[in-house]
């Protein structure tokens, strides 16, 4: 009897039981889907943010990091001496708690921060601020050159006391993203390998409100919640970036709840972001610019075409790009129309008046071309040189952005519609790094003709201006052009403390790199981040009160206020509003269980009745 109450329950129970296993599937995958945001997995027990991006740090060293993921990185790790109100960008105190300077504007004392320890549990001190701006002036730090530049040396006077000695005046000291590095570490890693080859594995020690503690590069970068960071422990626990390749599959997991935040988000995604209900897309401030960059390196060492270094030649190209299609297309009308190396809403702006303004007139750039020899003798449609060579410049765009891509697009066939051939090849940013800073041997030789890609830049003006200068070639210069009437302006400009002054040579020197046109200077992108809303409270956007934008909120170094802050919406029980959903998905799912379940044993117990 009990064997055919085993096989009656199997052949009655069949349909049942594949419908329990289906609902039981379904409550599985529930789960799942709340673990998936959670790949790679969150710690158990607090709150986790997660944020998805197209592009990941190229180091996470400061003095290697050149990519501006990399700063990012390095602000949530390490504290700056003075930081970045978030509202307008001035200065606010972070290690420093004040400062003052000379009469004479070349010497600064910082009162250090009191109670700060590192990660390790090591006292940050004076100390610590002098070494690290001894270290980069001693170690000519490259990419942070113009930060250093004019400080011959720092002095702890005591624990809590810094002096920093100028040859000039310095008027970007206040705004200085130096990362303040522990002694007690970097002092025991040679300075040749700490600037060429050291790697800074995580764990990594730091005084920011983040402790960088997993990367595994190609995938996501783990940091920490410092508990014990002096201007109080962040709010979450961990914070997450995630590495993505496909923008569609990026905004999709943003969508479902798998992300918390996405930055620099396709523009052809922003449309229909802001549509999402459970999502709040910002359109921020970017501080950057997307260009076209020519090779200008005016050297027998360098690799690209030499037609590059005619200006006449560069400035007629300017007239074949049209800059509102490429605005309205590549980048969906996501941003303004370019011109110039600082954006229109940095005070120090220069931009020409319509009647100057470069436009698309293709026969304009075909007289401008003809005028400066370069001509089409054998009416094939290209032009030569004026030696009767053919012109043909590569065109190279990054693979991790589609604006960069469908711009280069664009660009090469406007230039086609003039005689000038292209051959345009996509190719990974770091790719595109070393073609920039290619050395044969020891010699630099540059490998490239022309290239798409974009600048982001300090709300400070030092940086960007500082670029093309002589100083700067083989370090933030990409286009290898400098003129000594441009050089010394930079260096009126570095030690101006007058601000109206200030404002006046870098105008100056804006117009001087606009004609001379090293960059076809194109869109002035808006920065286009999203948030789950429904989620997460606590949001500091940055840049405020800048007329028709929201500020950045989640990609902004100058800005670490967001994920200190941040924190999850909770419901009246008392959970988080990033676990509401995959609850209400199990509570709906243990729900239709129970009443399987019951169905069930009803069934099963009228079965049994009639077989008994």
């Amino acid at each position: 009897m009990s064997g055919t109450r085993r096989k009656t329950t199997r052949r009655r129970g069949g349909t049942a039981v594949l419908l329990l296993t289906a609902v039981l599937l379904l409550l599985g995958l529930a789960v799942a889907q709340g673990a998936s945001a959670a790949s790679p997995s969150a710690s158990p027990g607090g709150q986790t943010f997660r944020v998805g991006w197209m592009q990941e740090p190229d180091n996470i060293n400061p003095w290697l990091g050149a990519l501006v993921e990399s700063f990012e990185i390095a602000h949530l790790n390490y504290d700056y001496l003075v930081g970045y109100d978030p509202k307008d960008f001035s200065p606010r105190p972070e290690i420093a708690t004040s400062w003052e300077v000379s009469s004479d504007g070349k010497v600064w004392t910082f009162r250090i921060r009191e109670g700060v320890t590192w990660s390790d549990g090591e006292p940050l001190t004076a100390a610590d601020v002098a070494f690290t701006y001894n270290f980069n002036v001693q170690n000519q730090i490259g990419l942070y050159s113009v930060y250093w530049a004019g400080i011959e040396k720092a002095v702890a006077v005591d624990p809590t006391t810094v002096k920093i000695y100028c040859s000039t005046p310095k008027a970007n000291m206040l705004s200085n993203i130096i990362p303040i590095i522990p002694e007690h570490v970097w002092s025991r890693i040679p300075a040749k390998k700490a600037t060429t080859t050291f790697q800074n594995p995580p764990p990594v020690v730091g005084s920011g409100p983040f402790q960088v503690v997993e990367w595994q590069r190609g995938k996501f970068l783990r940091l920490k919640a410092n508990k014990s960071y002096w201007g109080g422990a962040p709010k979450i626990d961990e914070l997450i970036f995630q590495l993505y390749t496909n923008p569609d599959t990026l905004s999709g997991d943003l969508k479902a709840g798998t992300l918390d935040a996405a930055v620099w988000l396709p523009p052809a995604s922003a449309a229909q972001l802001r549509s999402v209900p459970e999502l709040t897309t910002l359109k921020g401030t970017s501080w950057r610019f997307n260009e076209l960059g020519f090779n200008c390196y005016d050297s027998r060492d360098s690799l690209g075409n030499p037609v590059l270094v005619d200006e006449k030649f560069r400035h007629a190209l300017n007239w074949a790009v049209d800059r509102q299609t490429l605005t309205s297309i590549a980048f969906y009308g996501e941003g303004s129309e370019g011109q110039t190396l600082l954006p229109p809403y940095s005070r120090y702006t220069w931009q020409p008046s319509a009647d100057q303004a470069y436009a698309f007139d293709p026969a304009k750039a075909t007289s401008e071309l003809d005028a400066a020899g370069y001509k089409d003798v054998d009416g094939d449609g290209l032009r030569e040189t004026k030696e009767g060579k053919k012109i043909d410049l590569r065109l190279y765009a990054t693979s991790q952005s589609l604006e960069s891509q469908a711009a280069a697009k664009l660009i090469a066939g406007w230039f086609k519609d003039v005689g000038i051939k292209t051959t345009l090849q996509v190719m990974d940013s770091g790719a595109l790094l070393a073609a920039q800073y290619n050395f044969k041997g020891d010699v630099y030789a540059p490998d490239f003709d022309m290239f798409v890609w974009y600048w982001t830049q300090d709300p400070d003006p030092a940086l960007m201006l500082s670029v093309p200068t002589k100083s700067q070639i083989g370090l933030w210069s990409d286009t290898l052009w400098w003129t000594p009437g441009y050089d010394a302006l930079d260096v009126q400009q570095a030690a101006e403390v007058d601000e109206a002054k200030r404002v006046q040579i870098a105008q100056q020197m804006q117009q001087i790199i606009w004609e001379a046109s090293p960059y076809i200077i194109f869109t002035y992108p808006y920065e286009i981040e999203a948030y789950r809303s429904d989620r997460w409270k606590g949001v500091v956007m940055s840049p405020q009160g800048i007329e028709g934008f929201d500020g950045a909120a989640f990609f902004n170094y100058p800005n670490v206020d967001t994920y200190r802050l941040i924190t999850a919406k909770t419901t009246e029980t008392g959970a988080s509003g990033a676990n509401t959903t995959v609850l209400w998905i199990v509570g709906a799912v243990v729900a239709v269980v129970a009443i399987v379940v019951i169905v069930l044993l009803a069934r099963r117990r009228r079965s049994r009745s009639v077989e008994v």
